[in-house]
């Protein structure tokens, strides 16, 4: 089984078209998951769940998707200065206004989790949990610096066991590890990186005979096409020189 996972596409459509159509070419992908944050930051909210829906990814809610669904107070993002905060404001306030009901009557279906068995149910391993954040929330941040002790937590939280892989996002940084025999897998992020590289990210998750690889796929897409359609749209040009510098 080859799984394609992408998450925080964040509204970004050319990004997300880039990704979708280097899927395509790829041999024998079984099925492409979407992680979630399907919105914010770019101005291509309807679209983007347009074209998931249109090629039948399903996938879960990221915090972007279920505060926008529930009229949350806030994205539930986290800030690291007053200025990313009053951005934050800003692009979930626009979001907001422009989703249409159809989108976010599509947001509010996400489940939280996803569950697969690529050997099948009959079999008990290994199963693939994907999530947003955590197996607790979908807005805490699992990142790469998380010791053994808070994997192997969120490990148990989500009933893992050794041999299953938990995907999750979130961060917009990828990274994988093992502990402990379970699979740990960040997949970055295909609309708003934020590890330096500007280009879209997802992971090809790939499991055959008890094995399993993770590849780290970048894809170049229409950068400029991203920048302009943010700066025309009204949303701050901040948006569009995160994108060029992949969030440096």
């Amino acid at each position: 089984m080859r799984y394609a996972l992408i998450s925080d596409i964040h509204a970004n459509l050319p990004a997300l078209e880039g990704v979708l159509h280097h899927v395509g070419q790829r041999r024998n992908v079984t099925a492409t998951y979407h992680l979630g944050d399907l919105v914010g930051y770019a101005p291509w909210p309807n679209e983007t769940v347009e074209l998931l829906r249109g090629f039948r990814i399903v996938g879960v809610a990221g915090n972007y998707d279920s505060t926008v669904a529930t009229d949350y107070k806030h994205c539930g993002c986290k800030y690291e200065d007053p200025r990313q905060e009053e951005l934050s404001h800003i692009s979930y306030q626009w979001t907001r206004e422009h989703v249409r009901p159809g989108t976010k009557a599509y947001l509010a279906s996400l489940p939280f989790r996803l569950d697969l068995r690529p050997l099948g149910g009959h079999v008990a391993k290994p199963s693939v949990i994907l999530v947003h954040g955590t197996p607790t929330l979908n807005t805490l941040y699992w990142t790469e610096d998380r010791p053994d002790a808070f994997c192997l937590q969120m490990a148990q939280v989500a009933g893992a066991k050794p041999g299953d892989v938990i995907a999750f996002g979130h961060t917009h940084r990828p990274w994988h590890r093992v502990v402990a025999g379970i699979r740990f897998v960040n997949t970055g992020s295909v609309g708003r990186p934020k590890d330096g590289d500007w280009r879209a990210c997802y992971v090809m998750l790939e499991i055959r005979d008890g094995d399993v690889r993770v590849e780290f796929v970048r894809v170049e897409y229409d950068l400029e096409k991203a920048v302009s359609g943010i700066a025309t749209s009204g949303l701050p040009s901040d948006f569009g020189d995160h994108l060029r510098t992949g969030g440096r």
